[in-house]
Parts: C-alpha cells; sequence; structure tokens
C-alpha cells in the first residue's frame, strides 16, 4: 500500500505558483484526444495527432533531456535529479519549452521525468507531488497552445523496479497509475513512457497507459547500457517487438547511448518492428568501447567523466545532422535529442529533416565571417591564419 499525504498549497518565497484549485480549474476543456482542438487567444487551433502524423509517414521531432539541460543551468541538483524545478522556478522550464519549440520540437513535454512519488520521497516533497505534475502539464500545455503544438505527459522509470518482484512491480504500476491519470487530467495530447532499463517495467507502463490514459497513444522507449540487451536480459529487437505487439504507438531506444552506438542496435530492431520507431539518444561521442556515456573516459586523462565532467565528449553539430540523416533513412518516424540536448543541437536535427524552424534564422553564416569567409584576404587572411596556426612562429 503507497503512503498517502494531504497535499498543502506550495508557494515559493520568491517564485509563487499557482494554488492547486487554480490550476486545477485551468484544465476544464482540455480533451486529450488525437486530433486536437485547443483554445489560442480565442481562437480554435486544430493539431494534427501523433496516430495521424505517423499514418502519413510524417516525422515528428520531440526535445527532451529537460532535466540534463536545467541542471547545466543550475536549476536540478545533479545525483537525484528531481524537477522541484517545476514549482520554485517555473518560468526557467517554460523559458525552455519555448526554446525547444523555437528550435523546431513539434512536442512540448511536461517535465515530470522523476517527477513520481518514489523519487520525490527521497528530498521529501512527496506531498507536492500532484501539485507538481499538474503545474508541470499546466506549463506545457500553454506552450503547446501558443505555438500549435503536441503535448506530451511524461512517464520514467521509478529507479526502484526489480524484475520478479510483485511488490516493486505494484509500487511501479500505482506511481504511474496517478501520473497518466494526471496527463489526462492536464489535456496532454499522448504519453511518453521512457528510460526504462528492464523490459518489465516498460510493460507495466504501457499497460498502465492502455488502462487509465482514455485512449492517448504511447511512445514507449528502453534504455540499453553496454551489453545489446535490457538488463533484465531481453535483446533489444525483441523487446521493442513485445512492446509493440502490445500496443504501443511507437517503440525505441532513448538516453544511454549516443548516435554512434544507439543506431546499430535500431538497425537491427528494424527488421522485425513494422511501426514507427523512435530514436533519442545522448548527444555524446560514445564508441564501440564505451558505448554509453555513462561509460565515457577523458581523452587526455583516461578519468571516468560521467556524470559532471562530460563536456568534452560532446557531439558536434556535424555529429547530430548525420544521425539525423541516418536516422531518417532507416525509417525512423520520431526524432529526438535526450541528456545533454540543447536548442542549437536540435535546430540540426530540425534543418536535416528538411525543416526551417523559427531558430533557423540564426543558422549559422560562416561567408559573412571576417576571418572564416571564402573571400578574405589583406590583414584579416593573416588574422586568419594566426589562428589556424597556418604561419611559421
Amino acid at each position: 500500500m503507497l503512503a498517502t499525504c494531504t497535499l498543502p498549497l506550495f508557494e515559493a518565497s520568491s517564485h509563487p505558483v499557482q494554488s492547486l484549485s487554480t490550476v486545477t480549474s485551468c484544465f476544464t476543456g482540455y480533451a486529450p484526444l488525437h486530433t486536437v482542438s485547443h483554445q489560442t487567444e480565442n481562437k480554435m487551433t486544430t493539431v494534427k495527432g501523433l496516430r495521424e502524423r505517423f499514418r502519413d509517414g510524417e516525422s515528428v521531432i520531440c526535445a527532451e533531456g529537460y532535466m540534463w539541460e536545467l541542471e547545466r543551468r543550475g536549476f536540478v541538483r545533479a545525483g537525484v535529479f528531481t524537477p522541484e524545478v517545476v514549482l520554485d522556478y517555473p518560468e526557467r522550464v517554460i523559458s525552455l519549452h519555448e526554446e525547444y519549440v523555437h528550435a523546431g520540437s513539434d512536442v512540448v513535454e511536461a517535465y515530470t521525468y522523476y517527477g513520481h512519488r518514489e523519487k520525490l520521497k527521497v528530498i521529501g516533497r512527496e506531498c507536492e507531488l500532484e501539485t507538481l505534475n499538474l503545474n508541470s502539464l499546466k506549463m506545457a500545455r500553454d506552450v503547446a497552445n501558443k505555438h500549435g503544438k503536441l503535448m506530451a505527459g511524461n512517464l520514467s522509470n521509478t529507479t526502484t523496479f526489480k524484475p520478479n518482484d510483485p511488490e516493486a512491480a505494484e509500487i511501479a504500476r500505482q506511481a504511474f497509475k496517478e501520473q497518466v491519470e494526471w496527463a489526462v487530467k492536464g489535456g496532454a495530447d499522448y504519453m511518453i513512457a521512457e528510460t526504462f532499463n528492464d523490459l518489465e517495467e516498460a510493460i507495466i507502463a504501457l499497460e498502465v497507459i492502455k488502462k487509465y490514459g482514455k485512449g492517448m497513444p504511447a511512445v514507449i522507449t528502453l534504455v540499453i547500457y553496454s551489453p545489446d540487451r535490457t538488463t533484465d536480459d531481453v535483446p533489444v529487437p525483441e523487446a521493442l517487438r513485445r512492446l509493440e505487439e502490445l500496443g504501443a504507438d511507437c517503440v525505441g531506444l532513448n538516453c544511454g547511448r549516443g548516435p554512434e552506438t544507439m543506431l546499430p542496435l535500431l538497425r537491427e530492431a528494424r527488421k522485425v518492428c513494422k511501426g514507427p520507431m523512435a530514436a533519442l539518444p545522448v548527444p555524446f561521442r560514445t564508441n564501440q568501447k564505451e558505448k554509453t556515456f555513462q561509460s565515457l573516459t577523458d581523452p587526455i586523462s583516461g578519468e571516468q567523466l560521467y556524470p559532471l565532467d562530460l563536456d568534452c565528449v560532446q557531439c558536434s553539430r556535424s555529429d547530430i545532422r548525420k544521425f539525423a540523416q541516418e536516422a531518417r533513412d532507416l525509417g525512423i518516424q520520431y526524432l529526438g535529442l535526450c541528456c545533454g540536448s540543447s536548442s542549437k543541437a536540435l535546430r540540426e536535427v530540425a534543418e536535416a529533416l528538411g525543416r526551417k524552424p523559427p531558430a533557423s534564422v540564426y543558422t549559422p553564416d560562416l561567408d559573412k565571417s571576417f576571418v572564416m569567409g571564402k573571400s578574405v584576404e589583406g590583414h584579416a587572411k593573416k588574422v586568419r591564419e594566426f589562428m589556424l596556426g597556418e604561419t611559421k612562429p
């Protein structure tokens, strides 16, 4: 049996958050439909649903990686990685939603990753759980409505799950159930259930979405570490095929691996999965020796980099563009980036798919650089030679 508590109305001292009653009233009229009509500035806007986009062969770009990016900006504590920033500094979350839409995301994902009962117990804020989820959904819904985007609810691994343990399974089931019910209340267009290293826990999440999600589509993604199988020992192609057969609208991989070590797994899974597939790698230069970003080492010192010192092994913009093009050519319809993502990297994904998001106004144009342009001459040419080490000491 899960512990319960009376939810207080949370107010951060210098960053006021709407009371739960106010937030709840804001959801009246939101409907978790698939081709959805939403009210925006007194006009009704229709947003094409996820299933309809898949049916029509369209690609969907989804910005993930909120936890990692907000930690980089100083608003999430590395280690526990809980999303209390939603309550303490909501404007920071809204700003990141806006950035990702600007960069080309089709989806505004509510930042409720690790916003479940088991994780909030760790930081002593379990009684703010419902407020956190509803506020996060409200922020995401508002930004999605403003820009005509889909809004996704979010489930994540519980961190307490153990395979073949009925008690652990029931705890996960109850945690997922309340988050799915809040997502329905908050008007989510579909559910993302992500970063499951055990297939069994992913299946529980899918079952809960199907039972309590009022028909919402489900995107289910696994995280695969160094062995090419789940931590309950199911090969990747088989695991994804089983999720597909159980009714997931889209299956795939997120987090853990970078583009170079994720795409080979998806190529194998593509042989057995018939429906839409997802690829959301971490933008780090993993390789066959160090397949996950958790295992990467410093190329100079040899020291382990995860989780605080990964900057020196980030993917370049060209790496991201190459990944997006290869994933598209593989028939992956649902694309994005996970931990380590940024607006500039997401723009590379969008532009690799032939899109021109608002952020493309600021796409680099090196021909206008006074030292890196094609027709540099005179003193500027000498400056460039000094920069590039092309002149004698």
